[in-house]
């Protein structure tokens, strides 16, 4: 897993040791940063990568001229990783670091996000609540998107929480769908 492009390009970053967490893969990652630059382009930017792991795209963000992202996680193995790969990348001094449930991460923000990454884990059923709280608590920007990671199963509508899809696609069993 590495930094695909911008500022920490090349830079390969700290990986879990066993399979609880589940880094985007290159290949998927490269399409959603495709996508981004696309739709709103990547500089100056407000992120959050919720359920974050390694950190791998908010630190992209970042490298790709990102103003600041958040990174949430609960498991405190995803968050030594993250700050890891924080320091790795040097980005100490655009990077928020948020322990805890993402109810709580969503609930305590205090500013808009201009691109909200999703990548829960997938057996959960978490996305429909991601989105109804981030409705509820109003973490997205006005022109703001969200990019949800999920598994090829798990249909989600057109309409979710008042959120449009714009566009999806199917990479093997997993599956970006963006939403503004």
């Amino acid at each position: 897993m590495r930094i695909i492009a911008g500022d920490y390009k090349g830079r390969r970053l700290h990986t879990p040791v066993d399979e609880r967490i589940r880094p985007t893969t290159d290949k998927v990652k490269e399409a959603v940063f495709s996508m981004l630059d696309s739709q709103i382009g990547l500089f100056g930017i407000r992120a959050l990568d919720l359920f974050s792991g390694t950190g791998n795209l908010g630190l992209e963000a970042l490298s790709r001229g990102a103003r600041h992202c958040w990174f949430g996680d609960s498991s405190r193995d995803s968050l030594k990783l993250i700050k890891e790969n924080i320091a790795y990348c040097r980005a100490q001094d655009k990077s928020t670091v948020l322990a805890g449930d993402f109810r709580k991460t969503l609930g305590r923000l205090g500013t808009r996000m201009d691109v909200i990454f999703l990548d829960p884990p997938y057996e959960m059923g978490l996305l429909p609540e991601c989105f109804s709280l981030i409705r509820e608590y109003g973490c997205l920007a006005e022109d703001g998107l969200i990019v949800a990671e999920h598994r090829r199963e798990e249909q989600l509508p057109e309409e979710l929480e008042g959120f449009e899809k714009i566009k999806e696609k199917k990479y093997g069993t997993v599956v970006i769908s963006i939403y503004g």
